[in-house]
């Protein structure tokens, strides 16, 4: 991975256009160091790179793994239900090394000072393109979620995605944010820039009017003459967790029935290996391993886990790989098969977290990513105010980045409470920091930003909180959605995720008083999934908030009194 001193040259005039650090140190004296970290002994013949939600993230980024993540149930003290202390004992990670810091909040703001950041789509190619040189016709699959998440992609309808997944040579995908530009576009996108480069796979959407496929199911592939098959599964939630109207004639859904039909056709058709691309969420991928055969693998995404083994689960057919590889383009899964006479001898799995310090930017896709920020770089780089505070999203309950959210639409509204989604994207931006009008977008880039205010009484608002609790804490992963606790201001609550659903809920008080079931409160809100609502967006309002603020200081982390849960690993 040796660069000329010309390269290097061309390189940083073009990763600067493109807001990008070059590493200076790594190039300089860090080669035995990348080495340790990148160059990964090649194994058997079929090899698999898999990346997944990095949300449009095409430049380094912070971004703070949770100390929040509760299993329930059959869930407790299993991946992906591992955080800090308890993560790092399981998977016997030394604290205060580069893994520890990519795997677990810890130390968090010291560590990312003393690491740098992480992903980019430049140095995520480079990384692709060394794996790749040593594992002739490997595949590159994206497990969805790519063309949403920033600015640009919002900006560009997905379109700067789209070019710098076919520049990074993704060989297929499947999706779920990809659908909130709408079906038009997604087909628009399919037909145009999509064919003939990569195949969009799911066997789970099929067409409301004549229950036929809408997608391709799978695809068979040869690798080093091992025939290979992929098979897509989308998120089977999105017309609830999403608008509907968007999607209005697709119907999802798990679908495993289909989905054994599918691995069955699959192996007919003369599939050796069967790999299921999926956007299920990992403790559905987990129950779905168990009841559908003849899967060897399954690569997941959609929950943001990063799980450095494989969890390898019995079923009838013998045993499925499930492997989750994280978010933001913060990882990259490299899984090989040793696969003679038809048959899967053994594998060797590994997880790469992407140091940007330590890879150089991939000269091709840096001027790609010029080119798209360049006309939106004065909007994208303004300075709203400063960080006082780790300003961060991911966990269970709350970030801060979702309090300051939360914090905005009560000023803005005049609010007695305020809901804000339980999204796992957005980045993270340190104490000390500018907050620019980009990192907002990081939090708030979608389709359907509309602002709102409505009359609520407080029994309705029980019956969200029960309902979004339910989504999280079901202890039937297929009942489970894959996001986090809706985020919550003004409102002070207890929760014991090991109830069911209408006894979870307790202890509502609102400016210490409890909260009347009958009495209407105004309640602020943003991303409802109802059509045509009118108003300001999302970004616009947290960006005037911030404004007016210069140096940001968060109001106290609102997080729900927690009961029912002790000495759970999922949380610190």
């Amino acid at each position: 991975m040796n660069i000329s001193r010309r390269e290097f040259l061309q390189m940083l005039a073009v990763a600067s256009a493109a807001g990008i650090s070059l590493p200076g140190q790594a190039v300089a004296k860090s080669q035995a160091a990348e080495k340790k970290l990148y160059d990964l002994p090649a194994f058997g013949n079929v090899s698999l790179l898999h990346f997944t939600d990095c949300h449009a993230q095409l430049i380094p980024i912070w971004f703070r793994e949770p100390n929040i993540n509760i299993g329930i149930a059959g869930m407790k003290g299993k991946a992906p239900h591992l955080v800090g202390e308890h993560f790092l004992a399981h998977y016997g990670i030394n604290p205060n090394t580069p893994q520890a810091h990519a795997f677990t909040y810890l130390n968090f703001v010291e560590a990312a000072k003393k690491y740098g950041k992480v992903g980019g789509f430049a140095h995520m190619a480079t990384l692709i393109k060394h794996i790749r040189s040593q594992r002739p016709e490997s595949l590159l699959l994206d497990g969805g979620d790519t063309w949403q998440g920033s600015a640009t992609s919002l900006w560009t309808n997905g379109q700067d995605m789209v070019d710098a997944t076919k520049l990074l040579g993704v060989d297929a995908m499947t999706g779920h944010w990809e659908f909130t530009y709408g079906a038009d576009r997604v087909k628009e996108i399919i037909e145009k820039d999509l064919d003939g480069h990569m195949d969009f796979l799911a066997q789970n959407i099929i067409d409301n009017q004549w229950e036929e496929d809408v997608f391709k199911s799978y695809v068979i592939k040869e690798i080093n003459g091992v025939p290979t098959a992929i098979i897509g599964q989308a998120f089977p939630y999105t017309p609830i967790a999403n608008p509907r109207h968007m999607v209005p004639d697709w119907n999802f859904g798990i679908r495993d029935d289909k989905m054994q039909k599918t691995v069955d056709a699959a192996r007919t058709d003369g599939a050796q290996v069967v790999v299921l691309l999926s956007h299920n969420g990992m403790d559905v991928d987990l129950k779905m391993a168990s009841r559908v055969r003849g899967i060897d693998a399954i690569m997941g995404g959609h929950t943001h886990d990063a799980v450095p083994e494989p969890v390898e689960v019995k079923n009838a057919g013998g045993v499925t790989l499930v492997i989750n590889s994280g978010s933001n383009g913060k990882f990259l899964s490299v899984l090989d098969f040793d696969v003679r006479k038809g048959k899967i001898r053994g594998y060797r799995y590994s997880l790469l977290p992407i140091f940007s310090n330590l890879l150089e930017p991939d000269a091709a896709m840096a001027a790609h990513i010029a080119k798209v920020r360049k006309p939106f770089k004065a909007k994208l780089e303004e300075k709203l105010g400063v960080a006082d505070e780790l300003l961060y999203r991911r966990g269970n309950f709350n970030g801060s980045f979702d309090q300051l959210i939360l914090d905005a639409l009560i000023d803005a509204q005049d609010a007695d409470i305020a809901f804000s989604p339980g999204f796992r994207w957005g980045v993270s931006v340190l104490p000390g920091e500018p907050i620019t009008f980009e990192h907002v977008m990081t939090q708030t880039a979608i389709t359907y930003p509309t602002v709102t205010l409505n009359q609520t009484t407080g029994e309705n608002i029980k019956l969200i909180l029960e309902d979004v609790a339910d989504n999280l804490f079901n202890t039937d992963p297929y009942y489970q959605q894959g996001g986090d606790m809706v985020r919550v201001g003004g409102l002070k609550f207890s929760i014991d995720p090991t109830k069911t659903i209408g006894n979870r809920i307790t202890d509502m008080e609102i400016n210490g008083k409890p909260l009347k079931a009958s009495k209407k409160y105004r309640v602020a809100g943003w991303a409802s999934v109802e059509p045509n609502r009118e108003g300001r967006p999302a970004w616009d309002v947290v960006a005037d908030y911030i404004r007016k603020q210069d140096t940001v200081k968060v109001n106290k982390l609102n997080i729900p009194n927690i009961k029912g849960i002790k000495n759970n690993p999922g949380l610190d």
